[in-house]
């Protein structure tokens, strides 16, 4: 796998390398010991999915409060969506830039997300899946969240909105 480093700090894209033969192919999607010699959290405690019946979904955008901050490897295994991060982490020279990319079966692709992100996506098919990686077992608590349209994060959404939560409706702006 292929490690492409994005423009917020400590966040990647990971990207299989096949190895092809007649039956297909085969392609690691993580290892513990590529992501640690890169200083990454490679052990993951907890995987989740998401199921998105309607393009156009939003889900976000969603963090854990420390001392509960999660990393996550997300990828779409069904569909496809557009995955939103955005940088929480007050001391980072990326603060509060987001970044945005198209994950889907096709693709294959994963975003690696550091402690301290915010992070959400739009449906970008019907019946999009979602995988979900997580570092650390869900603390119900520490669950928080911004407005997925919140203007000083400036995170351009690629759709309508169809189908979003009540929560993610009423998540205030993120204060400077």
């Amino acid at each position: 796998m292929r490690f492409e480093a994005l423009p917020l700090a400590g966040a990647y894209r990971i990207v299989p390398e096949p190895h092809a033969d007649a039956r297909g192919f085969f392609a690691r999607t993580a290892c513990v010991e590529d992501f640690a010699a890169r200083g990454l959290v490679g052990a993951f405690a907890q995987s989740s999915i998401s199921y998105n019946a309607r393009r156009g979904t939003v889900r976000g955008l969603h963090f854990a409060a420390e001392p509960d901050a999660e990393t996550k490897l997300v990828r779409c295994t069904a569909g496809a969506i557009h995955d939103v991060l955005v940088d929480l982490r007050p001391d980072s020279a990326t603060y509060l830039r987001s970044y945005g990319a198209e994950l889907s079966a096709g693709n294959r692709h994963a975003l690696y997300i550091p402690a301290g992100f915010g992070h959400g996506f739009q449906a970008l098919s019907d019946g999009a899946e979602v995988l979900y990686m997580i570092d650390r077992p869900y603390v119900a608590g520490s669950a928080r969240g911004l407005r997925w349209n919140d203007p000083s994060l400036d995170v351009a959404w690629p759709e309508p909105v169809t189908v979003i939560a009540e929560r993610d409706l009423a998540y205030p702006d993120w204060v400077r």
